[in-house]
């Protein structure tokens, strides 16, 4: 039946940064698509927080303390799933910042920082579950893009180059593990209605009636709506889409922007 190709019963699934936000939305929806959801944080107080809320919508959740910049916290994180676990079907590269800062006045040190976070740790993370991948011949990796992976917008000028970075490593790590039945995607979402962009979404802010111009859908995003192309990218049913990048926004990157009148 069509529907067991998106089943994904008996997965272990692992979302980096699945305390709150997307995160936790996609982390819920492989949830109720039968995965086991793994995530992890760097904040312990997060990790217990985000627990507590996973299981009071009855999942069956496992919170890590990890750093995904440091790679002896990552290997030692994923060989301790595989332990208690199982090794990880699904991983979601979803642990990230931003930082708004003009780039004459960004130093050095904070746009490391972004590239670090947003690049380098899902590259770290992806090489630390391949292995096991391989060995049972299939995985899913999903990394999260933006639409500053195809767009610049002032004093992003780090998270671009990181999400840029993040699409061309999704193709590539597709290429080397193909033969392996390991699928590497993305996912950009377009702008997300989200406890932290809701001081931006108020009726007549001046970005809130920006993305409202842009968007031919006419609205934000919502979490939800990254719940499905999420489900389906980790599922049998994307088994022969390789290297692509989900762009769910709306349609803002097809979109020239309306007339004036």
């Amino acid at each position: 039946m069509i529907k067991n190709q998106f089943s994904l019963e008996g997965k272990v699934a692992l979302i980096t940064g699945g305390t709150y936000g997307i995160g936790m939305a996609m982390a819920k929806a492989l949830g109720r698509a039968g995965a086991k959801i793994v995530f992890n944080a760097r904040s312990k107080d997060q990790i217990e927080k985000a627990i507590e809320d996973y299981k009071a919508d009855g999942f069956e959740v496992y919170g890590y303390q990890c750093d995904v910049t440091v790679e002896a916290q990552v290997q030692e994180m994923v060989a301790d799933i595989s332990k208690k676990i199982g090794d990880v079907d699904i991983l979601v590269n979803n642990a990230g910042i931003i930082k708004r800062i003009p780039a004459l006045e960004m130093s050095v040190e904070e746009f490391s920082q972004v590239i670090d976070i947003d690049l380098i740790g899902p590259f770290i993370v992806s090489k630390a579950v391949a292995p096991g991948m391989i060995k049972k011949g299939s995985g899913k990796i999903i990394n999260i893009c933006s639409m500053m992976s195809e767009l610049g917008r002032e004093t992003v000028s780090a998270y671009a180059a990181a999400k840029g970075g993040l699409k061309m490593l999704t193709k590539n790590l597709a290429c080397e593990w193909a033969e392996h039945n390991i699928q590497v995607n993305g996912i950009g979402p377009g702008y997300i209605a989200t406890p932290q962009t809701a001081p931006l979404r108020t009726a007549g802010h001046p970005f809130n009636d920006f993305i409202i111009s842009k968007t031919p859908a006419a609205r934000w995003g919502t979490p939800e709506d990254l719940e499905g192309p999420v489900v389906f990218l980790a599922s049998q049913a994307s088994d022969f889409i390789n290297g692509h990048i989900l762009y769910v926004d709306g349609g803002i990157l097809a979109y020239i922007g309306k007339q004036p009148k």
